[in-house]
């Protein structure tokens, strides 16, 4: 049986992924509350959408402070609204290695590509897709990977793939890929809410443990 489980979002763009998700969430389709969404820049529209329904939000901006004590904060705002698990949605600030620490097989990041391919610092939205279209791939898709210190490096926990299309730009995978991204992430949640998959995740290079499916769809 599904129990309602608390997720923090952490944004830093226009939250397409974020409102996405709480639509499902206030249609009563996904068993996850928004604990709280929190954004490491003052204007993202992210923040504002979050606001207009009502969430929990959090200004957290990350330029020009210690690291180490903005993780902190950062943390403790999560854990003071009893978030379970962190999904990093569009989120570009590189979170300090001692925040990855604590939140070591709670914290999730969706990236718009097939990792390990397109990943790494510097590569987010639309860069994304222009590298796929430049390497000339035949397929792009997204995935759900665990956090850890090495950008978009984490195990993935489940994929999801559509075709490249000819006369394809970096706009129209976007595009088509966005409701893609949506599903994905909000079936994992619903596993993590299930049960099927645990909290926290295991990292499969440092200890056994359940691995989450890789999905493939044409498109």
């Amino acid at each position: 049986m599904s129990r309602v489980l608390p997720i923090g979002v952490l944004v830093s763009g226009e939250g397409t992924t974020l409102d996405a998700i709480a639509e499902q969430v206030s249609g009563g389709h996904l068993p996850v509350h928004l604990a709280l969404v929190v954004a490491d820049r003052p204007h993202a529209p992210a923040i504002e959408k979050a606001r207009r329904r009502g969430l929990p939000t959090l200004v957290l901006p990350s330029r020009g402070v210690p690291p180490e004590g903005w993780a902190q904060r950062l943390t403790e705002a999560l854990r003071e609204r009893g978030v379970e698990l962190v999904v990093l949605a569009g989120f570009l600030t590189i979170l300090p290695p001692s925040w990855v620490a604590d939140w070591a097989g709670r914290a999730v990041n969706l990236h718009p590509s097939l990792l390990p391919r397109h990943g790494g610092p510097g590569l987010y939205g639309p860069r994304v897709h222009a590298s796929v279209l430049a390497a000339g791939d035949r397929q792009t898709g997204a995935t759900l990977h665990l956090v850890t210190p090495e950008v978009d490096r984490g195990p993935t926990i489940a994929q999801q793939r559509i075709d490249v299309r000819p006369g394809d730009t970096p706009a129209s995978l976007r595009e088509r890929l966005h409701p893609v991204e949506v599903e994905l992430l909000a079936s994992v949640l619903r596993r993590f809410a299930d049960g099927e998959l645990p909290l926290p995740y295991p990292d499969s290079r440092r200890s056994p443990g359940r691995r989450g499916a890789t999905r493939e769809t044409g498109g």
